[in-house]
């Protein structure tokens, strides 16, 4: 099949390159319209008790949150002052006027309800609505504008404007800053290391070629997938880091083939069809590794996790279609003008036999201690991961000065109770009062519910309002909610709310999590079989990369858990916990790239033993002929990602730092030590497989 794409590349070289170049512009410019179509939501579970609940207030009740919650601090007198009372009334009316704003609540109009009022008495909320979503583009268009027109000194009042639209708009802005700063620090840096990697100007073109494609062709798609359900705006930073990485990952082991193969002698034609039948093999069954892996996070409940999964899959899709289609044309096109440029010589033939075979060799002829070696320096990562505690995300993830996380920090830290309350609806409740009653009491022993409001009948059904004193998205809500959840209550009661909401979510995540598992496990291992013919090499790979995973979540643990490096990676807000979505998502992308690069130096390797060289050398030589590649690919990731660790956002931050550290632990440890000296441990028992069950694996 590859040998066959080969030969009809090089006979329809310059339509394909024509039919690439279309399709690339086409796709930048309709995947532009994505990014006014993405939300920050998308953390609900949508099977759960809490977002019944949801859809029972907004959709039954009209009751929705509040887009926009002020805090207006009325300084050194009272909120009863006649002054304060004048000036808020006027403030409101003020409010009332601003587009999409439906309905104004506060301490003043709603009679002096004592929960919308700070504990020292000098300053209250002003609860703002809209007719749309609390986490819709709209409701972030509101709070863009009251952000900039309603934040800070008014009228002799200090105004802190926060809430959910807001810290959305805050979010997204923060975002789409960060992306501009990060792809200017990290594509101009990756061409540099491109020229020095492949020592000439033309070649080192061809990965960012791929890389950009890759990212404008995910664009096109995400934005397609945007018009029939939501999709996150963090998406963004997964599409870009892995379309730039992934695409200058398969390009460059594209390319170093063609080039080994014009340097053997042979002829165009003869190097593209060589190119594809070993790189191009690799990188297609690479690239479904990968996204065999990604696919896994579609099976999460949350849309925020389900955003990453199509991003990545669509990414990796499209940069292993560039590989394949987009990059052999044009390659057949420039031919030996591939190696034009030159730069550094040295890059252009690389040794046969060279440092990369000499430490293999080295660490084959001392293998146990090598082994022992990188288990300690592993253990020795790994052991903060007694640490790690998980939460999800908040306003806290923006820097701490912003005004919208200084909002939340005047909420929290003047207000008995959060303005995020627990919302409980007992269906066919009404007739039960003394049961209620009962229930009502139950509630309030509760720890950390601080006031219950009367029960209100609806029709048949019984709702029930609780405020909470802590923030709805941290640790203390999440037992909170197990905590009502545990008591006695009345058939057909349902716990909704923002706790509730995210208690659902990191339960759906930690129910979910087993199946993804199990499907990465068995995708993989199937996978890497066909493609080695080993069962032993499958195993193997996925254990390493498990070693591997847990060294990297240690190191996350240590830095964001524990506090330390901010002199490295930016300030941020330490919450003692790390965003759960996040966490899974540098877990996942993590795993797909490590066997990125299990199966870049496993096809090297089994190519050379199918030669008929011994279990060392194949070892050796494939390690030579890889490891720079695999080194290099490394190297730019981890630049890619890394770039995003100059993010203000804590979760974008810690997604570059995870990312990045684990593509060079896995490039350095365990690829040019740990994987040789296992290897050597295991000699020809790295091939086995039941002869019944090689029939199966591909015909290399």
């Amino acid at each position: 099949m590859f040998e066959k794409l080969g030969h009809l590349v090089v006979r329809r070289r310059k339509t394909m390159v024509i039919v690439f170049i279309i399709g690339v512009l086409m796709a930048g410019g309709f995947g532009s319209l994505v990014f006014n179509r993405l939300d920050s939501g998308g953390y609900s579970n949508p099977k759960s008790d809490s977002y019944k609940v949801y859809n029972y207030l907004h959709k039954t009740l009209k009751v929705s949150d509040p887009n926009v919650v002020v805090v207006v601090d009325s300084g050194q007198l009272p909120i009863t002052d006649p002054t304060i009372v004048t000036k808020a009334q006027m403030l409101e009316a003020e409010m009332s006027k601003v587009a999409g704003v439906t309905k104004i609540i506060s301490y003043w109009n709603s009679g002096g309800e004592k929960s919308l009022a700070a504990t020292d008495g000098k300053a209250a909320y002003i609860l703002v609505y809209g007719a749309d979503e609390a986490f819709s583009p709209k409701s972030q268009n509101m709070g863009a504008y009251f952000q900039k027109n309603f934040d800070g000194m008014h009228d002799g009042l200090t105004l802190y404007s926060g809430g959910v639209g807001v810290v959305g708009n805050a979010i997204n802005k923060k975002i789409s800053k960060d992306l501009s700063i990060a792809e200017a620090i990290s594509i101009p840096l990756t061409f540099i290391l491109l020229v020095f990697v492949f020592g000439a100007m033309v070649a080192s073109a061809m990965p960012l070629i791929i890389g950009v494609s890759a990212i404008l062709g995910a664009f096109f798609i995400l934005y397609l997938i945007s018009l029939f359900t939501s999709v996150s705006i963090y998406a963004l930073n997964l599409t870009t880091g892995m379309g730039l990485g992934l695409g200058i990952d398969y390009a460059l082991l594209m390319v170093n083939r063609f080039r080994e193969e014009l340097h053997h002698g042979n002829d165009i034609e003869g190097s593209i069809v060589n190119m594809l039948a070993s790189a191009g093999k690799t990188v297609f069954y690479s690239g479904l590794t990968v996204i065999i892996t990604l696919l896994s996070l579609t099976f999460f409940p949350l849309p925020f996790l389900k955003s990453f999964g199509y991003a990545g899959v669509s990414v990796v899709a499209i940069a292993v279609a560039g590989a394949l289609f987009g990059l052999p044309p044009i390659l057949a096109l420039i031919g030996k003008k591939v190696d034009k440029g030159v730069i550094r010589k040295s890059a252009i033939t690389p040794k046969e036999d060279g440092r990369w075979a000499n430490t293999a060799r080295v660490v084959m002829k001392r293998p146990v201690s090598v082994v022992l070696l990188s288990l300690i320096v592993l253990g020795i990562l790994a052991a903060p991961v007694k640490n790690i505690a998980f939460s999800q995300g908040d306003s806290r993830i923006l820097p701490a000065n912003n005004s919208a996380a200084v909002a939340t920090a005047v909420q929290e830290s003047r207000f008995a109770s959060n303005i995020a309350t627990v919302e409980i609806v007992i269906t066919n409740g009404a007739g039960r009062d003394n049961e209620i009653s009962q229930y009502v009491e139950s509630i309030k022993t509760v720890p950390g519910i601080v006031n219950v409001a009367a029960p209100q009948v609806l029709g048949k059904d019984v709702r029930i309002t609780a405020y909470e004193s802590m923030l709805p998205r941290s640790l203390e809500a999440q037992k909170l909610i197990h905590d009502l959840r545990k008591i006695n209550s009345p058939s057909g009661t349902l716990i909704g709310g923002a706790a509730a909401d995210y208690t659902d979510t990191q339960d759906g995540i930690s129910h979910t999590l087993p199946l993804a598992l199990v499907w990465i496990g068995i995708g993989v291992l199937i996978l890497l079989f066909v493609f080695t013919g080993s069962i032993i090499l499958p195993i193997k790979a996925v254990l390493l990369n498990v070693m591997s995973l847990t060294a990297t979540m240690g190191a996350m643990t240590w830095v964001f858990v524990d506090g330390h490096m901010k002199w490295l990676v930016g300030s941020f807000t330490t919450t003692g916990s790390l965003d759960t979505s996040i966490v899974i998502l540098v877990s996942v992308v993590v795993f797909g790239l490590s066997m990125d690069y299990e199966l870049f130096l496993l096809s090297r390797i089994r190519e050379e033993h199918l030669q008929g060289k011994s279990n060392v050398e194949s070892v050796a030589t494939g390690l030579q002929r890889s490891a720079r590649i695999i080194t290099a690919a490394a190297v730019l990731l981890a630049v890619v990602f890394a770039a995003f660790i100059s993010s203000g956002v804590t979760s974008i931050k810690v997604m570059g730092f995870g990312v990045a550290f684990a593509v060079l632990l896995d490039a350095t440890l365990i690829r040019a030590l740990f994987v040789p000296a296992i290897m050597r441990l295991l000699g020809e028992r790295n091939w086995w497989a039941p002869k019944v069950m090689q029939r199966f694996t591909l015909k290399h």
